[in-house]
């Protein structure tokens, strides 16, 4: 389930206008809503919305490949050696050869699942590391978020203290995101993806998804135990490792992603640092004084070396976006290209995927959840506090 929108993603209504051709007002009125389900009238305004959308993609595509990827160059932010470069056939088949079918690159994903009811929160964080050669491992933790203890010196006070800290929980997070549960899903996963891809892992080169300096983990997502076990981290990746390339399968940097859009099979396009994005960072997140003295000392030593880009595995495929040290980033893009052309209609390292399946299996929501009803079977006959409906999605 996606996350739900902050505050700062809520659009105005002129911006609306702009994106889907209407007032928010029309959207709203119910005499324009179609009544029933007219399949030969949804297929006639999907094809006209689709095929006028390809064309005028068509159209962007010619000129940002003609004007706009020679200026990548002298871009503002350009690090030395930005532009458009080709992966030859002979480089690609390189890259199998000698690294990717040989085991020496290794992919790692991570997954979580969660149960949550008024007695208990649970959260399963689980992680692959996988290579052509078999995987590597699996490794995973569990975390119980519990509030009520069994010292009640003054049962009345500490029932009143549950109630009233669970109301303002909620009322802090009024989308059912406890802040606690973003934690553990999204900053404690994203740490430990990263963690083993730098320290566990033996292969040459490491694949990961999203970005390695990874938002969550530079702010610390506002929890100071965090912060420094990511920076200390990311420098050990930045630093020591260096052979690695990160992946992301989202629409992040939309007005890159057009750029990608002109390139053909087999080019790539390195477009900027870092640099940019952690001093936003720095601006933007409210950190204490200490805190903010390690991220800056850490933004500007080391968001300088990773490097930001796009390549194409295939026409019939999106643009993705990498990122890579500045170092080694030539080879990065081709090791995940590599990787990519496996899978052509894709265009995404098969090796994520991989792992990601390897998620699903050993971690899945299933023979967690499974796990959960037995407890809850055996703890309560009642289950009161296991028949929670699902959110709607």
């Amino acid at each position: 389930m996606a996350d739900p929108l902050d505050d700062s993603e809520l659009a105005g209504d002129g911006d609306y206008l702009s994106s889907f051709g209407e007032t928010l007002a029309d959207t709203l009125n119910l005499e324009r809503w179609a009544h029933g389900l007219d399949l030969e009238d949804i297929m006639r305004v999907f094809r006209e919305q689709i095929g006028g959308a390809m064309r005028k993609e068509d159209v962007l595509r010619a000129t940002v490949r003609q004007q706009l990827l020679p200026l990548l160059k002298t871009g503002p932010h350009a690090p030395s050696g930005a532009g458009v470069y080709q992966a030859t056939e002979a480089q690609l088949r390189a890259v199998h050869d000698g690294y990717l079918f040989r085991g020496n690159v290794e992919a790692v994903n991570g997954r979580a699942v969660s149960h949550d009811t008024l007695a208990l929160g649970i959260t399963q964080l689980g992680i692959a590391a996988v290579g052509y050669g078999g995987s590597s491992g699996t490794f995973s933790q569990r975390l119980f978020r519990k509030e009520v203890t069994f010292q009640m010196d003054d049962p009345f006070k500490q029932a009143r203290e549950y109630v009233e800290r669970r109301e303002l929980r909620s009322r802090k997070a009024p989308r059912n995101k406890d802040s606690l549960s973003k934690l553990a899903t999204r900053g404690i996963r994203t740490y430990a993806e990263r963690a083993i891809l730098a320290e566990r892992l033996q292969a040459e080169w490491r694949i990961g998804l999203g970005n390695p300096l990874a938002y969550e983990l530079v702010t610390g997502s506002g929890y100071r135990g965090l912060l420094d076990a990511s920076l200390e981290m990311l420098a050990n990746l930045v630093d020591r490792q260096q052979k690695f390339v990160f992946v992301t399968d989202k629409l992040e940097h939309r007005g890159f992603l057009t750029l990608g859009h002109s390139l053909d099979t087999g080019e790539y396009a390195i477009l900027e640092t870092l640099e940019s994005y952690g001093q936003e960072i720095l601006e933007g997140w409210r950190y204490d004084e200490e805190g903010f003295a390690k991220a800056s000392r850490f933004v500007h030593r080391y968001c300088p070396q990773v490097v930001m880009g796009l390549y194409r595995a295939s026409n019939n495929s999106p643009p993705r976006l990498f990122y890579a040290h500045q170092e080694h980033v030539h080879f990065a893009v081709r090791v995940a290209m590599a990787d990519s052309i496996l899978r052509p209609e894709q265009g995404f390292p098969m090796l994520l995927d991989v792992a990601a399946m390897t998620c699903h299996s050993v971690f899945g929501e299933d023979g967690f959840h499974g796990l959960v009803q037995d407890a809850y079977a055996q703890a309560d006959p009642s289950l009161q506090y296991l028949n929670v409906r699902k959110m709607r999605r």
